[in-house]
C-alpha cells in the first residue's frame, strides 16, 4: 500500500469513527439508602395505608421513565408514631446531568386549616441537596402546593402549580374514606449541567407536619 493510500485509509477510519456520546438517562438507585417499602403500611400507623400499587421496575410516569424499586425514601413527621429519618444522605450519581426528574409526594398536609396536620400552600417541606464533585452544591426545594400535596386525594382535592400528577392508584385505607393515592413529577433544570454530580441528599424541613417521600429519581 502506498503512503498516500495509508493516509487516505486512516483519514477514512477517523471520519467513520462514531462521535463520543453524552451520558443518557440514568436511573438513580435508591435501594441502598431506602427507608421504607412500598408494600409496607405507612409509618402513620394506619392499617392498609401504603403505596403497594405503585408499579415497580422500569416504568413511564407522565412521559418520564423511572426505575422503581421495592424501597423508597420516607422522611419523618412529628405525627408518625414510629421514627423516620430527618434526612437521607448519599444517593449516588457519579455523572453530569442537565435535568433531574423526581417522583415524589408527601404524607399529611390536606387536613383543614387550623389542624396540626395542615400544611399551607407555598411551605417548603423538604429539599434535595445536589453535591458536585468539586464541592459546590445546589438546592432543589420541595414546595407544598407547587411540587406536591398529600398523596391522599379525592375529587375535591387541589392540584399542583409547578409539578404534575404522575400516577394515581388505590390503597385499602384510602378507599375506606372514599379517597385515592397519587404521586407527583417534578423536573429540575440543573444550572451547572457540565459539572459532575457526586451524590444527592434528601432533607426534611422540620417546621411542618409534612412527611416527604421520594419514590424514584432519573438523571439525564
Amino acid at each position: 500500500m502506498t503512503r498516500l493510500a495509508i493516509v487516505l485509509t486512516t483519514a477514512g477510519l477517523a471520519l467513520a469513527a462514531p462521535a463520543p456520546k453524552e451520558p443518557g438517562r440514568t436511573y438513580l438507585d435508591l435501594q441502598p439508602v431506602g427507608t421504607h417499602k412500598l408494600a409496607d403500611d405507612s409509618p402513620s400507623g394506619m392499617a392498609g395505608n401504603n403505596l403497594a400499587e405503585v408499579p415497580t421496575g422500569e416504568r413511564e410516569f407522565a412521559g418520564v421513565k423511572f426505575k422503581v424499586g421495592e424501597k423508597y425514601l420516607q422522611l419523618g413527621s412529628p405525627h408518625f408514631p414510629t421514627e423516620k429519618p430527618e434526612k437521607v444522605e448519599g444517593v449516588k450519581v457519579g455523572r453530569p446531568f442537565a435535568k433531574l426528574h423526581i417522583l415524589q409526594a408527601t404524607g399529611y398536609g390536606s387536613s383543614p386549616e387550623g389542624s396540626p396536620k395542615h400544611v399551607p400552600d407555598d411551605a417548603v417541606i423538604a429539599e434535595y441537596k445536589v453535591r458536585y464533585d468539586d464541592g459546590d452544591t445546589a438546592t432543589i426545594p420541595v414546595v407544598y402546593g407547587k411540587d406536591v400535596r398529600d398523596y391522599w386525594f379525592n375529587d375535591g382535592s387541589k392540584g399542583v402549580s409547578r409539578g404534575k400528577v404522575a400516577w394515581e392508584g388505590d390503597c385499602d385505607a384510602a378507599k375506606r374514606l372514599n379517597c385515592r393515592v397519587r404521586l407527583y413529577l417534578t423536573t429540575w433544570e440543573n444550572p451547572k449541567p457540565g459539572k459532575r454530580v457526586k451524590e444527592i441528599d434528601f432533607v426534611r424541613a422540620k417546621d411542618t407536619a409534612a412527611a416527604p417521600l421520594c419514590v424514584a429519581l432519573t438523571a439525564e
